[in-house]
């Protein structure tokens, strides 16, 4: 599964692991705002790693939560729902939007495998200083690379490189964004 290959979505060790994860999700989603500490807490043991200063915002809705990375001092907002059949990759100080949509699962486009339950995944990373606006998709197996902006409401079907801006769906570039390096450069 998390290496991408073709599963069935019913096997009784995924709904185990999906068990696990809907209560500690539940915990999170449920643990009070004045006790940062128990929603770090029951944050940390649902994700696969957890880096220092990540603010996560209630409600958060994944399938397993152990696929997932969130790099330090990372926002997310109200509402995200990060689909981890394949890895989720989140860097470090990425500002993650209401509303938004990490997907890694794919279902086959035949009728017979889908009805057989078939089912694959494909990563998603998230590079450092990534901004995603409110509402964004970003579809399986796409890269985003760092410093970029993805305009609320976006839905990314491809890999967007680092340093530019990109808008609408499918999501595409619209513009560069300079860096510091860039105008000490020139």
């Amino acid at each position: 599964m998390l290496a991408g290959e073709p599963y069935i979505a019913d096997d009784p060790e995924l709904a185990a692991d999906a068990l696990r994860a809907a209560l500690l999700s539940e915990r999170f989603n449920s643990a009070s705002a004045a006790d940062p500490e128990a929603r770090r807490a029951a944050l940390a043991e649902l994700l696969g790693e957890l880096g220092e200063g990540v603010e996560v915002r209630a409600p958060l809705r994944v399938d397993y939560g152990y696929g997932i990375s969130i790099g330090a001092r990372t926002f997310v907002n109200f509402g995200a729902v990060f689909l981890d059949v394949a890895r989720i990759s989140i860097g470090a100080d990425v500002q993650i939007g209401p509303n938004v949509q990490l997907l890694t699962p794919t279902h086959p486009v035949e009728p017979e495998a889908r009805r057989a339950k078939w089912e694959a995944a494909q990563p998603i990373t998230i590079g450092d200083n990534v901004w995603l606006g409110g509402g964004v998709i970003v579809c399986p197996g796409v890269t985003i690379g760092e410093n970029t902006v993805v305009g609320a409401g976006a839905v990314v079907t491809k890999d967007l490189p680092a340093d530019v801006v990109a808008v609408g769906n499918p999501a595409r570039v619209i513009r560069e964004i300079r860096t510091v390096q860039d105008t000490d450069a020139g």
